[in-house]
């Protein structure tokens, strides 16, 4: 098995601190979650001229005369945040290489785990494609069928720190580009807050369960979550279980350096049990996707919307809205075992090239510049701190997304995401437990039980 680093240093803005992402087994044959409708969008880009060109440019668009089509799948769908910084990429692409033709694809995120998984296992992979780091990426490594960067990381090392490359480096070589990086933040509508007296969002844990209360108590739900979309509960789940049982704690478990039989974890699912089951989330969110939530929230159904930092655009972009919104940070729970400064979250979004691609070397080139544009555009337009340098004029980042700059430049904790720190098989099989708790089929006490013998 292969051990995985993970240090982060958000380049040109803030030092953060070392976290790992751990062993993960081989790559499995099959997916056993389940997945949402496919949702695809097909986009065809014929790249069209340039007048100069570095020696790393020559070299990822091979010759100029020989005309290259390259296929890449990505999770950047119509409704995604990412979709601005993918378009506005690929288009600068296609300036840059006549040769190159980008077929590229866009699957909706919960059908798309499932969809790139069957891919790897059968061989059929598109020759560029969106993948999370750690595990999920670690298992396609550990099965061979990834391309490896080290080679072409040397042309783009004084544009990508080596330091943002953690996530994605297993055995000491470079499989992955990172493009931004998110963590969970707490969204506010802070006119419905208002309506309660608060012109803040609670910094404790008692100011925050105070303040769910008196918004219940005037007919507004606090909470909006997607049980449609499994991934969605554990942004609430994870952050309970983080401010209640410490980051190391849940670091570990995650990956599988401590049990899941821990008695601080099953007490944090019981707390978010009670608030499931004190009516602070709407009953209707089980049966919604995530898209139907963060619009609902915008319209103004709920006061709060936990989720990850990419919304940052959404929310901006729409000028009534952004008035309304703050974000913050989950407050402590138990400040004996956790603070404020553990967040959820770290460098996932990954491009990655296929090791049966026939024009892998150009691929890899490709994806590594590439990558840096969807970094650039999709820090612009607030969808996440860059894992790239910065470059260009900056002074258009939206106050959301400086706002998570400076929580991010505080923390000193980072867990990322469960179901990517953890191997392809106890993701499904933690993300199936995590919906019974949504479902108030299991309590904490059978949580732990359960996933301590099912995940081994």
């Amino acid at each position: 098995m292969k051990r995985r680093i993970a240090s982060v240093v958000m380049a040109g803005l803030m030092t953060l601190s070392v976290f790992g992402c751990g062993s993960t087994p081989a790559a499995t044959t099959s997916d056993t979650g389940s997945a949402a409708p496919e949702t695809k969008t097909e986009t065809t880009t014929t790249e069209t001229a340039t007048t100069t060109e570095t020696a790393t440019t020559e070299t990822a668009a091979a010759s100029s005369d020989e005309q290259i089509t390259l296929n890449m799948w990505c999770i950047a769908t119509e409704s995604d945040s990412n979709r601005h910084a993918y378009e506005a990429a690929i288009a600068e692409m296609a300036e840059k290489y006549p040769n190159i033709t980008l077929n590229w694809e866009a699957f909706e995120n919960q059908s798309y785990k499932t969809k790139i998984k069957a891919a790897v296992s059968a061989n059929e992979m598109p020759d560029i494609f969106f993948t999370w780091s750690c595990a999920f990426l670690g298992d396609f490594v550990d099965a061979g069928k990834v391309y490896c960067l080290d080679d072409v990381y040397k042309n783009f090392a004084s544009e990508l720190p080596e330091n943002m490359l953690g996530n994605t480096t297993y055995d000491g070589k470079h499989y992955g580009v990172p493009t931004t990086m998110n963590i969970v933040g707490l969204f506010a509508n802070m006119d419905l807050l208002g309506e309660v007296g608060y012109t803040e969002i609670p910094g404790t844990y008692e100011e925050f369960i105070a303040c769910c209360d008196a918004l219940k108590a005037k007919g507004i739900i606090p909470f909006g979550c997607a049980g449609k979309e499994t991934w969605c509960v554990t942004e609430y789940l994870e952050s309970v279980i983080e401010k209640s049982a410490g980051a190391d704690t849940l670091n570990d478990i995650f990956l599988g350096r401590a049990t899941w039989n821990n008695k601080d974890v099953a007490d944090a699912v019981d707390t978010f049990q009670g608030l499931v089951n004190n009516g602070y989330f709407d009953p209707s969110g089980i049966g919604l996707t995530n898209d139907e939530v963060k619009n609902n929230f915008m319209a103004g159904k709920y006061a709060f919307y936990m989720n990850g930092t990419w919304n940052c655009a959404d929310f901006a972009s729409n000028e009534e809205f952004l008035a309304k919104v703050k974000v913050g940070e989950f407050p402590v729970i138990n400040a004996d075992k956790a603070k404020l400064g553990q967040l959820i979250g770290g460098p996932s979004d990954t491009l990655a090239v296929a090791a049966s691609s026939p024009n892998a070397e150009v691929a890899a080139n490709y994806a590594m510049e590439l990558g840096k544009l969807i970094c650039h555009y999709g820090y612009l337009d607030g969808c996440g701190l860059p894992a790239w340098t910065p470059y260009g004029d900056t002074s258009s980042v939206n106050p959301l997304t400086q706002t998570v700059s400076e929580i991010v430049s505080k923390a000193d904790n980072f867990v990322l995401f469960g179901d990517t720190a953890m191997s392809a098989d106890s993701a499904n099989t933690y993300l199936s437990y995590v919906d019974q708790v949504y479902g108030c089929l299991l309590d904490g006490t059978q949580f732990i039980e359960g996933l301590s013998k099912d995940i081994q």
